[in-house]
């Protein structure tokens, strides 16, 4: 297979069209952020940065601690954005960009989102971590790809569609197993597990409600009690599952870990959302360094 100059976008310079990378510029362990400013929060850390770029929201810094190499990406807001990151990074990995042919075998990343969240459980404070043992997603994007991939509870998609009146069918997807179960709370302080939910947006899709009212007013309270064999929703935010469909579509280890800077329940937000943040990323370098 040869892929089309108008399908495998390329840069002048040989590099992949959005995030402008080549394969040397990534490494096997790739850290994932919303904000773009927060590259520089992690790669202040690196004991030297090799690469810098910068197109549009997508910052990449990659250097090292020690002799361990990592790499951290941007993607800004949504799973739009998650996707074109995943792709991409997928890309500089799995494809001969010159003969524009796939590699043979599978060259896996493993990738940790750093990123913020709402608590939905009472017992979920601010400035707590929470490691998505899966993600649910309602964002479409698995209806524009052809897999056949059982994806994780069905059932409980179903019925999450029903309570929220949605029209789109949610998908749900489990973390790698291999990274959840190496991190504890020995590593990681005040760690909780749970089921993220990915939305498409930060308001309605969110419960929030300022000129324009979401289509079910209670679903703050609905989602608190929603659970499914003992697995509750305990966050939500723009990113985690579209994150875990790539990873396991495209063969990649994934983990996402969320700052827990707002409690929905009692309606709580951080004071220094950045400090809480700030402590997640020494906590994590701490972890993948070790």
């Amino acid at each position: 297979m040869t892929y089309p100059a108008s399908e495998l976008i390329l840069n002048a310079d040989g590099s992949i069209y959005h995030l402008r990378l080549l394969p040397e510029d990534v490494a096997d362990t790739v850290l994932v952020v919303g904000d773009p400013d927060r590259v520089g929060l992690i790669s202040q850390f690196f004991d030297r940065i090799e690469v810098k770029k910068q197109h549009r929201e997508f910052v990449t810094h990659t250097g090292s601690i020690g002799k361990k190499r990592f790499t951290v990406v941007s993607s800004g807001i949504g799973a739009d954005n998650v996707e074109i990151v995943m792709t991409e990074l997928d890309a500089v990995r799995n494809i001969d960009l010159k003969r524009r042919e796939p590699l043979s075998g599978l060259n896996p990343l493993k990738i940790i989102r750093i990123g913020t969240s709402g608590s939905l459980q009472h017992d979920i404070p601010l400035g707590s971590v929470v490691a998505s043992s899966a993600g649910v997603g309602l964002d479409g994007l698995l209806d524009f790809y052809a897999t056949d991939e059982s994806l994780w509870a069905p059932e409980f998609c179903a019925e999450l569609r029903q309570t929220l009146q949605l029209r789109l069918q949610p998908y749900a997807v489990e973390a790698s197993a291999t990274l959840l179960n190496g991190i504890t709370s020995r590593l990681i302080p005040n760690l909780y597990t749970g089921i993220t939910l990915t939305c498409p947006g930060f308001y309605a899709p969110q419960g929030r409600s300022l000129r324009l009212s979401p289509q079910v007013p209670d679903s703050i309270a609905l989602l608190q009690q929603f659970s499914w064999n003992g697995n509750r929703i305990t966050n939500f935010e723009m990113e985690t599952a579209a994150y875990y469909l790539f990873g396991k579509l495209l063969g990649h280890e994934m983990l996402s870990l969320s700052a827990i800077v707002a409690n929905r329940v009692s309606n709580e937000f951080a004071l220094e959302p950045e400090k809480i943040v700030q402590k997640l990323i020494r906590d994590t370098l701490d972890w993948l360094v070790a």
